[in-house]
């Protein structure tokens, strides 16, 4: 869509938490290259209002407590390197995880300093060929631990497999949920279990902006389903879907509260940070980023889109910590104000970001996925401490 009108364009507003370095960036889709570096300051932010009692009513999410006091970011080491495009990540009781290659379809057992490939998901289509962003993409361990879910394109579609896991190799994918549309760009593919055991599934519009609003389609939403693909009770339309009006999410992460949030990939508009709610309609394509009274779901944060490309999201200690593409960065986001903070640049463009058990992060460059540049050892995952 072309540039929204300003009434429709709520610049998020926030005070100054810390010099910042060089832009974080957001492309149409995650093709566009890196944009050119802007003077040192601090993200807008919405501010949050109270929260409606119709979820498509228009405001911030009611945001929980406020942190005892703004993280401090602090690289601790390389966990592993010489990975290609690392997407998906699932952690294990032991502190290790299993990871994704995008476009390898290969996944691997991942320890500090080590590496070493369990088993691949057949039938995995990579774009990146075509600068594309389909493939192997979210991971997620099913909390009995006996099997791996995975989100993955293939030549038809974007579907959610799962694979028996023994803690040494992957047994053959069970289809739990297909016909998700696929195209070269907007296939999403975040995957996180619930609390209580229900599975969220993340999709992109597939290039089609007309499937997002479209609570019968499966595309441009956020699907709820069980450990098998069906229904559960109490999903708000009767079928697979939780919330709406989305054009390409990739990150989903739960808080201590057990509220889910999702950075969301805009278009010309912003990029976002959201919190999601059962029934939701977060706008697209009739808006980017907050329209204040417009009747659409506002974001806790939002970036002019030439700042973030967000992808991977792990949510830590009041704070959401955002995987920045474009940007070459890890966005911070105090969840009670929503103001923002870039750290860790100087590592090229950033996919995934994830919440160790032992309380740091797991961060991990995408230099190698048709759009980057990588250096030797590319790409690696590094260990951050908060």
């Amino acid at each position: 869509m072309g540039d929204l009108p300003a009434s429709r364009r709520a610049v998020l507003s926030a005070s100054v938490l810390a010099p910042l370095l060089a832009a974080c960036g957001s492309p149409r889709s995650e093709r566009h290259p890196p944009a050119a570096p802007a003077s040192p300051t601090s993200s807008p932010a919405s501010a949050p209002a109270p929260t409606p009692a119709s979820p498509t009513t228009s405001a911030a999410p009611s945001p929980p407590a406020p942190a005892s006091g703004p993280p401090r970011l602090r690289q601790a080491g390389t966990i592993a390197e010489d990975l290609a495009v690392p997407w998906g990540i699932a952690f294990l009781p032991d502190g290790s995880a299993l990871v994704g290659e995008r476009d390898t379809a290969r996944v691997l057992r991942v320890a500090s300093g080590r590496s070493r490939e369990i088993g691949s998901v057949p039938g995995v289509v990579s774009t990146v060929d075509e600068g594309g962003e389909g493939g192997l993409l979210g991971l997620a361990l099913h909390p009995s631990g006996d099997w791996l879910y995975a989100y993955h394109s293939t030549a038809d579609d974007n579907r959610v497999v799962r694979m028996s896991f023994d803690g040494r190799s992957l047994g053959r994918p069970q289809v739990v949920l297909d016909g998700i549309a696929t195209a070269i760009h907007h296939n999403g593919g975040g995957l996180r279990f619930a609390p209580d055991g229900l599975l969220f599934v993340s999709t992109g519009d597939a290039e089609d902006s007309s499937r997002s609003q479209d609570t019968g389609s499966l595309n441009g939403k956020v699907l709820r389903v069980t450990d098998r693909g069906g229904v559960p009770s109490g999903n708000p339309f009767g079928n697979r879907v939780w919330s709406y009006g989305h054009r390409n999410v990739e990150g989903l992460a739960f808080d201590a509260e057990k509220r889910l949030w999702a950075s969301e990939f805009g278009d010309k508009g912003f990029d976002e940070l959201n919190l999601i709610v059962k029934g939701g309609n977060y706008g697209w394509p009739e808006v980017e980023g907050s329209d204040g009274a417009g009747g659409f779901r506002d974001p806790i944060a939002q970036w002019p889109t030439d700042e973030c490309s967000p992808s991977g999201i792990a949510v830590v200690g009041g704070y959401a910590f955002l995987g920045a593409l474009r940007g070459e960065c890890v966005w911070s986001v105090d969840l009670a104000s929503g103001k923002s903070r870039r750290w860790l640049e100087g590592h090229g463009r950033i996919r995934m970001v994830a919440a160790a058990p032992d309380g740091s992060l797991w961060v991990g460059t995408s230099n190698k996925d048709g759009r980057g540049s990588p250096s030797a050892h590319d790409d690696r995952i590094f260990r951050v401490t908060i």
